[in-house]
């Protein structure tokens, strides 16, 4: 299946300069015929491989407006079936060509921009339900499918709902959820997208198609491979198709908004709330800034609770987070906060249109354990407003558990009138360079659900630490022609002999 680019800045000169990648080198003569008599089509438009070689990274947007493209690939190939993958795969693998898989490109981190060229490989037409075991609420499904049509094929055939919901569920496919470790909305009710795999269907560079995990719920059968594949990115294996667990649609719901005087305290509430057995679907915290810009309320953290299910058990969680908020001193607010957060939480539009004007914008997603985040949204914070040109530094917690959390940092800038045009791309290595160092040094995770991608490289080798040769090996035993997604996860290899960036 074709789709149309979705990304929010047009490309101002589809044949601009290569900003880091590779500027689509030739392709061995006669693989594209190759390629062709696998079933799969073989697109060379200028124009296509220009809009299939970047995704929604915002720096890569920077660059888009002032037309310049981040890579660009020498062709673009869609199959349909897994047997046309492992053709194609199986054709690059022989010709040394890379392969860089994408499919609706809402990621942020740069993971589908082929540095080394070579061919995208565009897994929309991977698209469907196979199968919905209702007995066993379990599903099988294609790997291009994008969220929003399965959810709402889900709800509407068969009366059931895998329960994540990214704020890009209209722009990403179970593909990309699965290789970036994706988190929807919802999770601490139904848990991250690796939370929901039973199995995999996939295929390595060589055209092999393996299977992983699927037939239990529950095994000991060895390490679970499933979680090897999950969140490689592409780099492993590419993934054709998923078997995840369902659930009914819920009968009840039940909705409440708190403030709290500080971050701080928001954050021990939700805590507490977590530590009592309670996981309510939504539980963010927003701190006064972020309180301010997304419900008006003002010099107070705001809480918005969702819960969804039998209702007996909604009452229940609901009870328990009336009972922590007023013991921690929050304020009750109008529970319309949530309806507010409901109507925009899947609006992207904020993005495309800063950068379009000029500002210097990203989030960071991260995640940690409660004993340290309210120290390390102070430093982020504070050290982020010390950058100068920063006019915003904010953040919210977003995903919650037992252990810890997901907080989300949010920082803007706009060059003065008169700034050298690289002041946009250093502000943002700076920006992003102080956030990674924080959490680092804070021994927390360098991602929660956004993934590595080019973005991320250096701190991942950071905080693998001395398990990160074990993942170098993984990848040169099952990808030793190094052809999978060059360049991601800082992973080097004859096209990526070097992190790409930064």
């Amino acid at each position: 299946m074709t789709r149309p680019s979705t990304v929010p800045v047009p490309l101002a000169d589809p044949d601009g300069p290569v900003r880091i990648g590779t500027d689509a080198p030739g392709l061995p003569d006669g693989l594209l015929d190759q390629l062709a008599a696998c079933g799969a089509t073989v697109d060379t438009d200028p124009l296509e491989r220009a809009e299939w070689s970047r995704d929604w990274w915002p720096l890569a947007l920077r660059w888009a407006a002032s037309g310049q493209v981040p890579a660009r690939a020498g062709a673009v190939v869609r199959p349909s079936s897994t047997e046309q993958v492992s053709a194609v795969l199986a054709a690059c693998n022989r010709a040394g060509v890379p392969v860089t898989p994408a499919a609706g490109r809402s990621g942020v981190c740069g993971g589908s921009v082929p540095v080394a060229g070579g061919v995208v490989l565009d897994a929309c037409g991977l698209d469907g339900i196979r199968e919905v075991d209702d007995t066993s609420l379990i599903l099988r499904v294609g790997a291009g499918t994008f969220g929003h049509e399965l959810e709402a094929e889900l709800r509407s055939r068969y009366g059931v709902t895998l329960g994540h919901w990214p704020q890009s569920v209209e722009l990403s496919t179970v593909g990309g959820w699965l290789a970036c470790r994706s988190a929807g909305q919802y999770s601490t009710r139904y848990g991250k997208i690796e939370d929901m795999v039973l199995g995999l269907e996939a295929v390595l560079a060589d055209g092999t198609v393996i299977h992983t995990g699927g037939r239990a719920p529950r095994s000991a059968a060895g390490p679970d491979l499933n979680q090897l594949l999950i969140g490689s990115e592409g780099t492993l294996a590419v993934i054709t198709e998923a078997s995840l667990r369902v659930h009914p649609l819920p009968p009840s719901e039940s909705r409440s908004a708190w403030s709290f005087d500080d971050f701080g305290q928001g954050l021990e509430a939700c805590r507490l709330i977590l530590r009592r057995g309670v996981t309510p679907a939504v539980l963010r915290l927003y701190d006064a800034a972020e309180s301010q810009r997304s419900f008006e309320v003002a010099g107070r953290a705001v809480l918005i609770v969702l819960d969804e299910g039998d209702p007996r058990l909604v009452d229940a969680v609901m009870d328990v987070v009336k009972e922590v908020c007023r013991t921690g001193g929050a304020t009750p607010e109008e529970p319309a906060l949530v309806e507010r957060w409901l109507g925009h939480r899947n609006d992207v539009s904020a993005l495309g249109a800063l950068v379009s004007r000029g500002f210097v914008v990203d989030t960071v997603e991260m995640a940690g354990r409660w004993a340290a985040l309210n120290g390390l949204y102070r430093r982020v914070t504070d050290r982020l407003k010390a950058i100068d040109g920063t006019i915003a530094a904010t953040a919210h917690q977003s995903h919650a558990y037992t252990d810890g959390a997901c907080l989300y940092f949010t920082f803007a800038a706009r060059p003065a009138e008169d700034a050298d045009p690289a002041w946009g791309d250093d502000y943002y290595r700076q920006a992003w360079s102080v956030v990674m160092e924080e959490v680092v040094s804070a021994g927390a995770a360098v991602s929660h659900h956004h993934g590595i991608g080019l973005l991320r490289a250096g701190a991942l080798r950071a905080s693998l630490g001395d398990a990160y040769p074990v993942l170098a090996s993984v990848k040169e035993a099952l990808d030793p022609r190094g052809i999978l997604n060059p360049g991601k996860l800082g992973l080097v290899s004859a096209f990526a002999p070097e992190p790409i960036w930064p």
